[in-house]
């Protein structure tokens, strides 16, 4: 079982305004709570995935000092790059920097503190940490600085190391080192699905199954923003890609939201000509 609170997950229904069980009237109610240093899971990938009007309604709503624990952060502004560039975010966990200018900019001036973690390693802490796991042992990172240490977390303004990696316990396993790992548990979880229904149950579309499913069960407080709402059974069980005993808030996309889908480098070629025909 999850080690999420329990009396965070009964209190949330019936204070959202949105109707039903756990639909919230707008993005903006969903995220009204979010406190100054909440900690937050966000699913997605770069733009792919991500929840990009529960963010905009957390910019809107004015949380700061937040602790983000997401893949990467967005791009340049976009997604979760927005609250780095509105300077709501003191630090994050993360696989990778990526080409978010801003992102690279804060961590090498000490402005926020990054934890860079193996990409699957990161998306085992939050189902781990879903999952009533305190930690794990992984063989990913062993003789490296993140096992021994000494990764650079925080920079000061002259470029030197403010905060560092700590050491990590490591062991042998069937013959093998392996590396501890500290699972993942956040205050609130952000996510994106393509499908949900009223009791939370999530169909996600595509590669935003890759970190959606970990971030949601990371959250003690979890909410999702759906291009689609349907009824209790409508989803077959193969269908369902996460349980909604993990899902506390349901946000439900218009159209013309659920159209807007960022890209984070277009590329194009040109069509192959036609030969004339004979």
């Amino acid at each position: 079982m999850s080690t999420r609170d329990s009396a965070a997950t009964t209190t949330v229904v019936d204070r959202l305004g949105g109707g039903p069980a756990k639909l919230a009237a707008s993005a903006a109610v969903a995220v009204a709570d979010i406190p100054d240093g909440a900690s937050i899971a966000v699913g997605g990938f770069g733009l792919a995935g991500i929840p990009g009007f529960l963010i905009d309604a957390l910019l809107e709503q004015g949380a700061a000092n937040l602790t983000i624990v997401s893949n990467n952060c967005g791009a340049d502004g976009a997604g979760l790059g927005l609250l780095l560039e509105a300077r709501r975010i003191d630090r994050v966990v993360a696989s990778y920097i990526g080409e978010n200018k801003e992102f690279g900019r804060q961590f090498l001036s000490g402005e926020v503190t990054v934890e860079l973690t193996p990409q699957g390693t990161l998306a085992e802490r939050m189902r781990a940490g879903g999952s009533g796991i305190g930690a794990f042992f992984t063989p990913t990172g062993v003789g490296t600085l993140v096992a021994e240490g000494g990764l650079p977390w925080r920079y000061h303004s002259d470029g030197t190391i403010a905060e560092a990696s700590p050491p990590k316990e490591v062991r042998t396993f069937h013959g093998r080192e392996m590396v501890l790992e500290e699972s993942i548990v956040t205050d609130y979880a952000l996510i994106r699905a393509a499908v949900v229904d009223t009791d939370g149950n999530c169909r996600f579309h595509a590669a935003a199954r890759n970190f959606n499913p970990p971030a949601a069960m990371a959250g003690r407080v979890t909410i999702v923003e759906a291009e689609k709402v349907v009824e209790v059974g409508e989803l077959g069980p193969d269908e369902i890609h996460l349980p909604g005993i993990f899902v506390q808030r349901i946000v439900e996309l218009a159209p013309e939201q659920v159209a807007r889908k960022g890209i984070e480098k277009r590329t194009v070629r040109e069509r192959p000509t036609a030969s004339p025909s004979a």
